[in-house]
């Protein structure tokens, strides 16, 4: 069966090309998915924009109200990174209802992608770091107050600590949050998630996967999880300009065939998204994120 691929041609919000943030990375991705026979036409599904219902149960509503009036205050917007206009707004709107279908799908097929999503900076309160909403949590509470799952699993390998998602998340006993991510980068004040793997500066593929391979089976052994969100965050890579680490294409294509090799193996449906990549060189990010959904078609 094809892998099932959540996108959506606003997840591009038109930022000019040398904002710090590469928007155009998201056409480029589906190009690239497509040129490679991975995104099969009858597989792609299409989010309409989040309800302000879904993103108050992850965000406060004064908060929400905001983005969706695009009367954000600029000093939040300034946290976050860049102003918050209709695009931008409707960008994350979508992105965030990409993960919640995308997820839907996880649970009917096994296994799906977002072709977006990983905002993971963006707390209760507000959102920070090229995050407005936070579209794993915002997609664990709505399922799990719809009652379609009852135990959930997110394993957070972006470069950064997911703080917003752990600061959403602390007080729910349903949702079990696992961050493995650069120690000396952003953000520098974290928020405890329920267990956090902080790796030195320069940790390279070999490292990497023996402490990644470590942790896996202690997190199968703490529930049987009805689904498993993945942040694949490509900003692990040795080229990425927000980074650190030092792991090359082969590495992110053993870290992301363990994640879900070892969850598949055991039944457990899984959601992945992208999270971050920074470079100034679009079409070889894009490639980077590609390798998830190759590898997930292989388990679809």
């Amino acid at each position: 069966m094809p892998l099932q691929i959540v996108h959506h041609p606003h997840y591009d919000a038109g930022f000019a090309v040398n904002h710090r943030f590469p928007m155009s990375k998201y056409p480029l991705l589906m190009e690239t998915l497509r040129g490679r026979g991975v995104a099969a036409p009858g597989a792609l599904s299409m989010p309409k924009p989040a309800p302000a219902l879904w993103l108050k149960r992850a965000h406060a509503g004064d908060y929400v109200d905001q983005v969706l009036a695009c009367e954000v205050p600029e000093r939040i917007e300034r946290e976050i990174g860049f102003p918050i206009g209709e695009r931008v707004s409707l960008r994350a709107q979508l992105a965030t209802a990409g993960t919640v279908l995308a997820a839907r799908l996880a649970l009917g097929h096994g296994i799906a992608c977002n072709a977006a999503g990983g905002s993971h900076h963006a707390r209760r309160a507000q959102g920070a770091g090229f995050c407005t909403f936070n579209d794993v949590a915002v997609a664990s509470l709505v399922l799990l107050a719809e009652a379609v799952v009852e135990n959930i699993l997110i394993v957070d390998l972006d470069v950064h600590q997911g703080d917003g998602t752990a600061d959403i998340l602390k007080d729910d006993p349903r949702v079990f949050t696992f961050s493995m991510h650069g120690e000396r980068n952003y953000p520098a004040r974290k928020i405890a998630s329920d267990l956090d793997v902080a790796l030195p500066d320069g940790t390279g593929d070999a490292a990497y996967l023996t402490r990644l391979g470590a942790v896996l089976p202690e997190l199968s052994e703490l529930s049987r999880w009805d689904l498993v969100f993945y942040n694949a965050g490509v900003d692990v890579h040795a080229e990425d300009k927000l980074g650190r680490l030092a792991l090359s294409d082969d590495g992110l294509r053993a870290r992301d065939e363990m994640v879900i090799g070892h969850f598949r193996a055991r039944g457990i449906p899984l959601c992945g998204v992208i999270g971050g990549g920074y470079s100034a060189d679009v079409p070889a990010l894009a490639a980077r994120h590609a390798i998830l959904f190759e590898v997930a078609a292989r388990f679809a």
